[in-house]
């Protein structure tokens, strides 16, 4: 399908959307009452949100790019082809034909045409399996833009000749964890601008060492948190800065899944043999053991490659929270949980809980985590006046307690506890009614937000923003000294959960004690 087939099918359903929306002339009697009883409560509630502060939010988050990228074209090589590596080619502009047609239902290919031309090719793929880099290939062949074609893909088999090659310009890591921090060292030295998948590295010492190297170099560094680009986050960052919450005490962070591929049980029926996959580059300075294919695809349940669910998916929690509070690395963490579900050979937990000390800002953040329960849980965010709670939307309500907001609730100009603020990102609308299907995507918590007045992958414009840095100077939105930050917080409540303690980070050391 293509581009243009699919805008006018999209105009064709949200006509007939419209047409089955508008009000059958029968029952007016019934709707004129709701009506007005709707409209008494909004004009309270709007009055409400005057004096509170919130009447003025803005409903369009603009993006500041628009258009085609301007500047140097820049060429990129992609070091990793797995499932997340193929996903940001997609975001860069890339795609296969077979994506095309298994999405052409979903809001996924709706962002992708809405894409704006990053002006990049691809000119570099290097991955330990041949399969996957065969299809990297073949990808990074089929642009949605023409400056796509700007540049010639080749095939390597060693990041480092994708490194040394005059023909790349900047790399995307997307490996394993336990190859992060080498990789994204050894492009800083090559003079090569690096954006790295989260966790940013493995462990505390590799976590010092990305750090001194990119502070040594002049490249530009950006960590995958792409929600740093999601409207939800801007919206909250801009009502956190009005002190509507009052004093903050306690922030709550949740991921929940339930089923295998959630639990990194990715091996079943998958390709692949000691022929086709560099079994020796792929464990690199992790410890020997003879080829597994199991081990291949599940690398994320064993501490030799990932960090566990503090790197794997706290990550993007911690981020979350430290764009909008700026909160930094904790004074102490402790950790507990275990592997009480998935009796494979696994090392690390299924259930896992982490408590962070927060002395310097007078409170706590709190992570929970379970692979045996698919509930939907936000961000909470506790404050002494109001309750703000984080997902692909963004709700608040008052405190029934709050002094600062006392006279709206005695005044009956706001119900307590009840919400009196949402952002819908999936509108950019304030107090929206989101549809069916739009509340079934963003329970799948997927990463569109909008941007100038279009449905983006939020990923795209995160890649977006690195480009842009590159190509005009400045620091990107999860540049390196906050990519430290996310690292040392993750490895602290892991080191807290292997050595059953608790932790404290030392800033004038550096170091986790």
């Amino acid at each position: 399908m293509s581009k243009e087939d699919f805008k006018n099918k999209l105009n064709r359903r949200r006509f007939i959307k419209g047409i089955i929306a508008l009000p059958v002339i029968g029952g007016l009697t019934y709707a004129g009452i709701r009506k007005y009883n709707y409209l008494t409560d909004w004009l309270r509630r709007k009055k409400a949100l005057e004096l509170i502060g919130l009447d003025k939010e803005q409903k369009e988050l603009a993006s500041v790019f628009f258009g085609k990228s301007t500047g140097n074209h820049i060429r990129l090589g992609v070091i990793g082809m797995g499932r997340r590596g193929k996903a940001l080619l997609r975001t860069c502009g890339f795609y296969n034909k077979e994506w095309i047609e298994r999405n052409k239902e979903e809001p996924s290919l709706e962002a992708f045409y809405n894409q704006d031309d990053l002006n990049v090719s691809i000119t570099g793929i290097c991955d330990v399996f041949d399969l996957h880099a065969e299809e990297g290939i073949n990808i990074s062949k089929n642009p949605l833009y023409e400056s796509g074609k700007l540049g010639k893909v080749k095939r390597y088999k060693r990041y480092t000749d994708l490194l040394a090659s005059s023909e790349v310009d900047a790399v995307i890591i997307t490996t394993p964890d336990h190859w992060h921090a080498q990789m994204s060292i050894d492009a800083a030295k090559a003079g090569k601008h690096v954006y790295c998948e989260k966790c940013m590295t493995r462990t505390e010492q590799e976590t010092v060492e990305v750090y001194n190297a990119i502070k040594n170099s002049n490249i530009i560094f950006q960590v995958g948190h792409q929600n740093r680009q999601h409207g939800t986050m801007i919206m909250a960052k801009n009502i956190i800065n009005k002190g509507i919450l009052g004093k903050i005490s306690s922030i709550e962070t949740f991921t929940n899944r339930n089923s295998p591929d959630g639990a990194w049980i990715r091996h079943d029926g998958k390709p692949g043999d000691a022929k086709s996959i560099d079994w020796e580059q792929f464990l690199g300075n992790s410890p020997k053991v003879p080829f597994d294919v199991k081990r291949f695809y599940n690398w994320s349940q064993y501490w030799d490659y990932a960090t566990g669910l503090s790197g794997q998916l706290f990550s993007h929690e911690y981020d979350a929270i430290n764009q909008i509070l700026n909160i930094g690395i904790p004074k102490a963490a402790v950790a507990s949980g275990g592997i009480y579900h998935y009796k494979d050979d696994r090392d690390i937990p299924d259930v896992f809980h982490a408590v962070f000390e927060y002395p310097q800002h007078d409170f706590t953040l709190t992570y929970d985590a379970t692979l045996l329960n698919s509930a939907i849980r936000n961000k909470i965010i506790l404050g002494s006046d109001a309750i703000m709670e984080i997902g692909q939307d963004l709700k608040i309500k008052i405190d029934r307690k709050s002094k600062k907001h006392d006279s709206l609730i005695k005044n009956n100009m706001i119900e307590p506890s009840s919400d009196i603020f949402l952002f819908d990102s999936q509108t950019n609308e304030v107090d929206a009614i989101t549809s069916a299907t739009q509340q079934y995507y963003a329970s799948r918590g997927l990463t569109y937000t909008i941007k100038d007045g279009k449905l983006i992958d939020s990923v795209h414009l995160h890649i977006r923003d690195w480009l842009y840095h590159i190509r005009n100077g400045g620091q990107p939105a999860c540049n390196i000294d906050l990519g430290f930050e996310g690292a040392i917080t993750c490895h602290m409540a892991t080191k807290a959960y292997r050595e059953k303690r608790r932790v404290e980070w030392n800033p004038v050391t550096r170091k986790i004690v």
